[in-house]
């Protein structure tokens, strides 16, 4: 059982005028067995975060929590929790099992018992036939995979993962995804992973806690934070492409800005919304119309492929259904009811 709370938790760093904010006021309550995406730019202070709850960072205030047990001055090892880095952290001199065990290994439990569980955590990954291997030898995929097995052989309460597939091809991180959430299910531990990737947030995680420089704007399910964006950043931070947002009173009251997703920008002739047709993109099974507005406005339309699809430089027309606009306020960025 492990649950981890973080309580006003911020951390700075330097002094003065040098002092940088990279976590601020952060609360944030992550339930047993819970799979929780930390999800925000480069430098929003969500690694800082995770490295705070491994404890290889320490809060400059606040309190943080794993089973009710305030942490704050336990050492990282004491923590009952293992943390998986980008760059695999391998030992490469060492075999596949050798790495796999040795957390064991440090924790003084005996060769014969390191040899059973490192077998099992290599079953468990796909990592059976490698186990003699050293990790030169290894695909990239490969590679993370021992470092996974390395963390599973613990038997953590709390996995900590901080941006694990982003070395991988597009092909083996989707292939890793899946493997990933099939594992959380099997395992009985909390999960914490650190991404930009909004994909992987919105195909992996029960809940995604979206970040921007220091703060979290939203906490919900994949399908909440998507379909009611709590601002204009996280309209705009989730969806491939992202939400358009129109300037404020184009559509309804001055102090109002509209965002739509390109799904409810369709096509029309008779449509209030204008744009200069700038970029095709041929999907095959949708074509993406990118479209220039006056102001430098950008639009981003869906259009099923065996419709009618206008041509680079076109003037075309554009229409919302009012049933899937979101409103937000024009000064603070902030959803409006």
């Amino acid at each position: 059982m492990a649950q981890v709370q973080l309580e006003h938790i911020s951390k700075v760093f330097g002094e003065g005028a040098d002092a940088t904010t990279a976590v601020d006021d952060v609360s944030l309550t992550i339930d047993d067995h819970e799979f929780m995406i930390l999800l925000g730019p480069s430098g929003c202070g969500k690694s800082t975060l995770l490295r705070m709850v491994a404890g290889l960072e320490d809060p400059t205030s606040g309190d943080l929590l794993i089973d009710g047990l305030r942490v704050n001055d336990v050492e990282p090892k004491l923590r009952d929790v293992a943390m998986v880095f980008q760059s695999y952290a391998l030992y490469p001199h060492k075999t596949v099992q050798r790495n796999i065990e040795f957390p064991l290994k440090v924790r003084g439990v005996s060769k014969a018992e390191r040899a059973k569980e490192a077998e099992r955590a290599a079953e468990v990954l796909g990592l059976t036939d490698y186990l003699r291997r050293k990790p030169g030898q290894l695909s990239g995929g490969q590679r993370q995979r021992v470092a996974l097995a390395r963390a599973i052989v613990r038997r953590p309460a709390v996995f900590l993962m901080d941006e694990p597939l982003s070395n991988l091809d597009a092909k083996l991180r989707g292939d890793t995804r899946a493997e990933l959430v099939d594992l959380h299910r099997r395992l009985n531990s909390t999960f914490i992973y650190v991404t930009h990737d909004q994909v992987e947030a919105m195909t992996m995680g029960t809940r995604v806690a979206v970040i921007n420089k220091g703060r979290i704007e939203q906490v919900g399910s994949p399908q909440e934070v998507y379909d009611a964006p709590a601002s204009t950043f996280v309209a705009q931070f989730i969806g491939t492409p992202p939400m358009n947002l129109l300037p404020p009173g184009m559509i309804g009251a001055s102090d109002v800005q509209i965002g739509v997703r390109p799904e409810h920008l369709r096509v029309d002739p008779s449509g209030t919304i204008t744009g200069s047709v700038r970029q095709l993109e041929h999907l095959g099974h949708e074509v993406l119309l990118l479209a220039e507005g006056d102001g430098g406005l950008h639009l981003t339309a869906r259009i099923a492929p065996h419709d009618q699809v206008p041509g680079v430089g076109d003037v075309v027309r554009f229409t919302a259904d009012e049933r899937f606009l979101h409103r937000f306020d024009a000064a603070t960025g902030v959803r409006l009811p």
